[in-house]
């Protein structure tokens, strides 16, 4: 049996995503992007809610889906972790505002500011 429901809410989520995806691109404010397209504001965030919900909904899902199967979420992978001992390196990214640290198989880059110390420590971490 077809659930008529079930496709019309995931085409409406469709239109209203391909909307959203044309406000972005276009580079202007929601306002803006309103009034050039004569949707009321009101409404276009009721679709902004409307998808976050969706996608809210769906990573749920797949988080419980992915716990009972004892699968990896698929937006992440697996990390290997060698033993090796964290050495700080300069190096041209730190002249430009930011820093990194790493080991034979592991490189943090962070912003300048960030301390060398939480990076030493982070990789360290890591690589245990």
């Amino acid at each position: 049996m077809v659930n008529t429901r079930y496709i019309a809410s995931e085409y409406r989520l469709a239109h209203w995503a391909e909307i959203m995806r044309k406000r972005i691109e276009s580079g202007l404010c929601i306002r803006a992007f309103c009034k050039n397209t004569e949707i009321h504001e009101n409404t276009y965030f009721y679709w902004q809610r409307k998808l976050r919900e969706s996608a809210c909904e769906q990573l749920i899902k797949t988080q419980a889906d992915s716990t009972s199967t004892g699968l990896i979420h698929p937006g992440f992978t697996e990390v290997k972790l060698l033993e090796a001992r964290p050495q700080i390196q300069h190096s041209e990214a730190e002249l430009h505002g930011s820093r990194s640290i790493e080991t034979s198989d592991v490189r943090i880059t962070a912003n300048s500011s960030y301390p060398v110390n939480q990076l030493a420590y982070l990789l360290r971490e890591l690589v245990k």
